[in-house]
């Protein structure tokens, strides 16, 4: 595992939003109500960006078909088309002034 940092932790608000890309991994690191969230930055149904979907009272909206999941844990709450499994959610790891996330090699 290799710690991948993000973010300094004086940049982090509440509204903060901001899309990273590690190797082909798309992640989006989110605050909201005090809170980090780091998620998949793609719509697992159709790969839409979410760093262009709502959000409001803890769910993501995605702009293209308004898919819901859940940001605390990914949880699919609302398909319009064919189902599709939920968000991959991440744990954010704090190390020093930073956050970031473990990932394998």
């Amino acid at each position: 595992m290799r710690f991948y940092p993000l973010e300094k932790l004086i940049n982090l608000h509440d509204a903060y939003s901001r899309q990273f890309k590690i190797d082909n991994l798309q992640l989006l690191l989110l605050q909201r109500d005090g809170e980090l969230y780091l998620i998949e930055g793609r719509c697992p149904h159709r790969g839409h960006p979410l760093d262009v979907a709502t959000l409001q009272d803890g769910i993501i909206q995605c702009a293209l078909h308004h898919y819901q999941f859940a940001i605390a844990d990914g949880h699919l709450l609302h398909a319009t088309e064919e189902r599709c499994r939920g968000l991959r959610t991440f744990r954010v790891i704090y190390e020093g002034n930073e956050v970031g996330v473990m990932l394998e090699e």
